[in-house]
């Protein structure tokens, strides 16, 4: 069974990294944040000392870190994975970065005989706990299909979507989307109730119509619509997704001013002091500037 090193223990990465390990492998963890590294070896994991400790001896190293800049740097830089993966080995990121970036590192690995994947994932911190994350896979298929049991450990469906940097372009497509529906959907809920629409009559009609979505089905009733904004996804991450994404429609001659508008509001989220907020606080953006709030039960 091969032994995994885990970079990035977070929000994210940290459920991720325990579901490998019920899974009984051995994973060594680190992470800049020292608490991060005692809740992993609690679990029964082993704390790295250093990027190179992480990589030596893994035969599988994951990376979840928060953009690219960071992932060239852990991987990259002095003292880096690279210097310390063995060839064979396999790097796998699961961070949500550039594609470009992805093939750059994917390439100065390659030089040193060292194979990678990227598989960026989908849905919440819950799935991620649960271990039903949808994992979107870029890379050789020998390669994905070496490193799936370590995957599937972390998720209930994997897509394969082509070569190295695809798995990413399908996530920053994905939350392209994502990011522009949560936005128009709190803006409309927001108008509904300063035009004096109750929230559950709104529920019921868009319910039966095209306006009917998942943002409204699923994430806003768990997090900004119950009035609970601490982070599963926070709106600093949102944005720098919705960043890239656009970066990406502009490099392929892709008008993007829907998805432009987006991120123009998780900026202002951001520069509102909700950075570290779940992304459903644009919800309480639009309610604070309109002075109206919009809840489950005690809308009001």
């Amino acid at each position: 069974m091969d032994t995994i090193g885990f970079l990035g223990l977070g929000t994210m990465g940290g459920p991720m990294a325990r579901n490998v390990l019920r899974k009984g492998y051995s994973v060594k963890g680190f992470d800049l944040n020292r608490a991060a590294v005692e809740a992993h070896v609690a679990a029964g994991g082993q704390a790295a000392s250093s990027l190179g400790d992480l990589a030596a001896g893994s035969d599988v190293v994951i990376t979840m870190l928060p953009d690219g800049p960071d992932v060239e740097r852990a991987v990259l830089g002095e003292g880096g994975l690279i210097h310390a993966m063995q060839a064979g080995s396999v790097l796998i990121d699961m961070s949500t970065i550039d594609p470009a970036v992805t093939r750059r590192v994917g390439a100065a690995l390659a030089e040193k005989g060292i194979l990678m994947v990227d598989s960026p994932v989908g849905k919440t911190v819950d799935h991620a706990i649960a271990g039903t994350l949808t994992l979107m896979v870029g890379g050789d298929a020998a390669t994905i299909e070496r490193v799936r049991p370590v995957l599937m450990c972390m998720g209930a469906d994997l897509f394969h979507c082509g070569g190295l940097g695809m798995g990413e372009a399908l996530k920053l497509t994905n939350n392209f989307l994502a990011a522009t529906i949560l936005s128009a959907t709190t803006e409309a809920l927001v108008m509904g109730k300063k035009a004096g629409l109750s929230l559950e009559l709104m529920t019921d009609v868009m319910r039966t119509t095209m306006a009917w979505n998942n943002q409204f089905a699923i994430a806003l009733p768990k997090k900004g619509l119950a009035g609970d904004f601490t982070a599963g996804f926070m709106v600093k991450l949102g944005e720098k997704d919705q960043r890239l994404a656009v970066a990406m429609g502009k490099a392929l001659g892709v008008e993007t001013p829907v998805g432009a508008a987006a991120y123009a509001t998780l900026t202002e989220a951001r520069n509102a002091g909700f950075a570290d907020l779940d992304v459903t606080a644009v919800l309480r953006l639009r309610e604070e500037q309109a002075g109206v709030t919009v809840r489950l039960k005690h809308d009001a």
